[in-house]
């Protein structure tokens, strides 16, 4: 599978969200290291997977039920 890589500032303009928010509120709350971003080469910068974010971005708005997302990535449905 090929990914698209954003930066945060590319991110924050497909979601029209501030990087800020995508920095201090999304990551590591919503958007998990390993599954929504990386850091590559062990490097400070981080990349996102558009593909990863998509995919549960869509899924939690389709959803009617109460969604608690969990740290591997999964979604327990209460």
């Amino acid at each position: 599978m090929t990914y698209t890589y954003l930066t945060t500032e590319a991110l924050a303009e497909r979601i029209h969200y501030e990087p800020t928010t995508i920095r201090n509120c999304l990551k590591d709350s919503v958007l998990f290291e390993g599954i929504h971003y990386i850091r590559p080469f062990g490097g400070r910068k981080i990349l996102y997977l558009w593909e990863n974010i998509e995919r549960d971005m869509l899924s939690a708005s389709v959803s009617d039920e109460l969604a608690i997302p969990m740290a591997s990535g999964e979604i327990c449905r209460g």
